[in-house]
């Protein structure tokens, strides 16, 4: 999956995961936990959706890398392309 594909998935995800959300207006290099008031739960929601969808496993290490949009499409496009 390239960084396009990623960003248009998370978009989605994050729509999915907090209704009424509009993620097409969310800054993509701030917190979006932040943008759409999201608590721990909506975020938890969110990682689980995220990794049925991509089928990555996704540690709670790796979180912090997940609350832009920049950045948790580098993320999922670093680990789903093809080495």
């Amino acid at each position: 999956m390239n960084r396009d594909e990623a960003l248009v998935l998370i978009k989605d995800v994050l729509t999915d995961a907090v209704p009424g959300a509009d993620a097409a207006a969310l800054p993509q290099d701030e917190n979006f936990r932040d943008s759409l008031e999201m608590d721990s739960l909506d975020f938890l929601n969110f990682i689980e959706a995220l990794s049925g969808r991509t089928g990555l496993a996704l540690p709670e290490t790796d979180y912090p890398a997940l609350n832009t949009l920049d950045g948790c499409a580098d993320y999922v496009a670093s680990r789903t392309s093809v080495k």
